[in-house]
C-alpha cells in the first residue's frame, strides 16, 4: 500500500515529523555555501533519508524485527544532530534556522525513544 499523495503517513506521527524536518532542511540546503553544499549538506541530506528509510521499514515489520531498525534510526539521528551543529558552527546555517531544525530533530528523538522503549518492553518484559 502506498502512502496517500498528501504526504500524511497515517498513524505514524514520527514519520510525519521527520518528513517535516526533511522538507524544512530542503529549504535550508539551497542556501548553503557552495563549498559545503555537496559535502556537509549532502551528508545531512543522506542521514535524513536513512532515518526515514529505517522508520518506514520499522513501521511494516513485526514487533520482534523492529528494534534493529529503530536503533539504526537513533544512531543516524544522533549523527544528524552532530552534523547540523557542525553546519551551524561553520556558519552554513544561521542561528534561527539551526534552532528551528533542531527543535524538530529533538521532537523526533523523543518520539523515537518512546517507540524503542515500547518495543523493548513488549519484546523483553524484563526490560521494564
Amino acid at each position: 500500500m502506498y502512502p496517500p499523495p498528501n504526504g500524511n503517513f497515517g498513524n505514524l506521527p514520527i514519520l510525519n515529523k521527520t518528513s517535516d524536518a526533511y522538507k524544512l532542511w530542503q529549504t535550508y540546503v539551497r542556501n548553503f555555501p557552495k563549498d559545503l553544499r555537496y559535502t556537509l549538506g549532502g551528508k545531512i541530506d543522506l542521514l535524513f533519508i536513512e532515518i526515514l528509510e529505517s522508520l518506514f521499514a520499522a513501521s511494516y515489520l513485526i514487533r520482534e524485527q523492529k528494534l534493529p531498525h529503530l536503533q539504526r534510526a537513533t544512531l543516524k539521528l544522533d549523527l544528524l544532530k552532530f552534523f547540523l551543529q557542525l553546519s551551524w558552527e561553520c556558519k552554513a546555517l544561521d542561528s534561527k534556522k539551526f534552532s528551528a531544525i533542531s527543535e524538530l530533530t529533538v521532537e523526533v528523538g523523543k518520539m523515537l525513544g518512546g517507540w524503542q522503549k515500547q518495543v523493548n518492553a513488549k519484546v523483553n518484559p524484563a526490560y521494564r
